[in-house]
């Protein structure tokens, strides 16, 4: 069993409390997390078949071989049902790669290519920014590579970065123009008897508003896998954060491996906006030009991170 020693990092700003939020439980750094997410976000919108999706796909396989033993990149070619050629690439970074057993966690690094939900009218043929639907997730999962870097872990653990989540419109089988990196990593596992003990997709988990609840399909598919997550949690002071409640059914890269038999979970925090006066209806950023750097908050990404990081000292 591993250990990972507390860091003592600088204190959080205000704007970036939480209730009931203490303090980093782990080495995992919040800050730095942020850090990397707003490098994403310096690329633009790395939207499939563009110049920015290019160079963060460059960027994200640059960091990961800097802290990962192996780094795998799967580059495939998707037709859409339009007709248009989209290069589209996974990026896999394995620590301990001789372990028979793995730990898989996932983020998808691509963004939307029109921001549909956006209340203004004008504005949906925009591509998003993708501050929490996208880059948060590459913040995370880059900071834990620091992590696992500095104290390498006793089991195997893969972080994999898929292309293509957000492309298309259609969230229904077959999936045409969707999921396409999940899609293709299910059909193209790194060996053919690759089996992870279980694996935790995490998406939209830097609201400032933190409430994750547990998604309804892994609740499903993989409930022993979600009671550990949660638990964890509750362990760490986390539980208004990870609230042990099912909540909706959410098509997302889960779905593809849960298909190929892999006890993969989403943690998502989909209720992505304010809280609203009087426990009404509140706006939502998600998919949304609104997805912006202001709307997430480095206390969230610590929370996440600290969740994720024990469940790995932990295995």
């Amino acid at each position: 069993m591993l250990t990972f020693l507390l860091l003592s990092l600088p204190l959080l700003g205000a704007c970036d409390a939480l209730p009931g939020a203490t303090g980093p439980k782990t080495a995992f750094d919040g800050n730095a997390a942020m850090e990397y997410t707003k490098a994403q976000l310096a690329f633009g919108p790395r939207v499939p078949g563009t110049l920015a999706h290019v160079k963060a796909g460059d960027w994200i396989t640059k960091m990961m071989r800097q802290r990962a033993d192996t780094v795998i990149e799967q580059r495939f070619t998707h037709r859409t049902l339009a007709g248009k050629e989209l290069p589209l690439r996974n990026v896999l970074a394995r620590f301990n790669p001789a372990a028979t057993q793995r730990i898989l966690y996932l983020t998808h690094w691509d963004t939307r290519p029109m921001a549909d939900e956006d209340r203004v009218l004008g504005n949906r043929g925009t591509p998003i920014p993708g501050a929490n639907d996208g880059a948060a997730g590459v913040g995370l999962l880059i900071a834990l590579g620091d992590a696992l870097k500095k104290t390498p872990p006793g089991i195997g653990v893969d972080l994999l970065f898929v292309d293509g989540e957000d492309y298309g419109t259609s969230f229904v089988p077959p999936y045409s123009d969707v999921l396409l990196g999940s899609q293709y990593f299910a059909a193209n596992l790194p060996s053919p008897d690759y089996r992870p003990i279980y694996g935790v997709l995490w998406d939209m988990i830097a609201d400032k508003d933190l409430n994750i609840l547990q998604e309804a399909r892994s609740v499903t598919s993989a409930p022993e896998v979600v009671s550990r997550v949660w638990q964890k949690a509750a362990e760490l002071g986390y539980a208004r954060y990870f609230i042990p409640r099912v909540g909706q059914d959410v098509t997302d890269d889960h779905v593809p491996l849960l298909a190929k038999g892999l006890r993969v979970i989403d943690v998502i925090d989909i209720d992505y906006g304010p809280p609203a006066p009087g426990g009404g209806a509140s706006p939502s950023f998600h998919h949304t030009l609104e997805d912006t750097i202001d709307k997430i908050s480095v206390r969230s990404l610590q929370i996440v991170g600290d969740v994720a990081l024990a469940l790995l000292i932990d295995g």
